[in-house]
């Protein structure tokens, strides 16, 4: 018997992190224990520690296509249904357009009709649902619940017959009601230790030189227990800051001196603080420390 494409990728059917990603023990755990539950995972952390990427990489893992549902604060839980083009039929109608006869003509499906319908067991990505309005996610309950819906211009009922798998993403903007938690699987991803970060570093970074590494993580985690940054430095801004140091022999070089306390402020400091109050702050630290 031939194995399916699922099978072939991953044979255990689990995620288990990927070369390019590195997973924590809890976070494997906690991607299965929501596919085996068939429930949505719902994931929190601070920006850039991951939550977006792990869907992309979850769809790897296990052969799966990924449909990605990014949401704004103007995206109605219908659109990921489906929309009906009112506007056009009419415009059609009055043009004598044939095609006004198939209503299916005006029906675009949604980000949910594409998963349900998908001929391959698909990975579901709703991206940042605590932007849209808050009963944004209420209005999805039964929806993500029994994995069907109902289509009223047609009278179809469009169900999974392959049920993706959800996750769903949050910055903790908002509150995300009850009932939709209770559905849900849920996951914080903590921000990486010294030893997961090595990992992380080690992955984009094959072969980089360990100095460089402990003296950027050195700086990278004193400037994250400043107290008082509204923003802290994220993953994804300590990998933009080495890619710009190992660019940069001078870089480099100040690096050293910033450590040795002959510069107040680490090199190309703009790839990790994003907002002048945070770089204001590390400046009047700085000054504090060489008096």
């Amino acid at each position: 018997m031939t194995q399916s494409n699922n099978d072939a990728q991953n044979p255990s059917n689990e995620f288990t992190g990927t070369q390019s990603y590195i997973a924590t023990d809890d976070l494997q755990l906690a991607v299965n224990a929501a596919i085996t539950l068939q429930k949505p995972l719902l994931i929190k952390g601070e920006p850039g520690t991951g939550k977006t990427l792990l869907a992309e990489e979850v769809a790897q893992s296990l052969g799966m296509p990924l449909i990605t549902w990014h949401i704004k604060s103007t995206t109605k839980a219908e659109q990921g249904l489906y929309e009906y083009d009112a506007v056009s039929r009419l415009r059609d109608s009055q043009l004598g357009d044939d095609k006004v006869y198939d209503i299916n003509n005006y029906i675009k499906p949604g980000k949910l009709w594409e998963a349900f319908t998908s001929d391959e067991r698909s990975v579901l990505l709703i991206d940042e649902i605590d932007k849209a309005d808050i009963e944004f996610p209420n209005d999805l309950l039964h929806e993500l619940d029994k994995m069907s819906f109902y289509v009223y211009e047609t009278g179809e009922t469009i169900t999974a017959d392959k049920r993706p798998v959800v996750i769903i993403t949050s910055n903790n903007e908002k509150e995300l009601p009850d009932a939709f938690l209770r559905r849900c699987f849920f996951h914080y991803i903590d921000f990486p230790d010294e030893q997961t970060m090595r990992q992380i570093v080690d992955v984009h970074f094959p072969g980089i030189q360990e100095k460089l590494v402990n003296d950027a993580l050195d700086i990278f985690y004193k400037l994250r227990n400043l107290q008082g940054l509204k923003k802290p430095p994220s993953t994804s801004e300590l990998v933009d800051w080495l890619t710009l140091l190992l660019a940069d022999d001078m870089a480099q070089q100040e690096l050293e001196e910033n450590l040795r306390g002959e510069k107040s402020i680490p090199p190309l400091y703009g790839a990790l603080l994003k907002n002048e109050a945070d770089i204001t702050l590390l400046q009047r630290f700085a000054n504090m420390m060489r008096r």
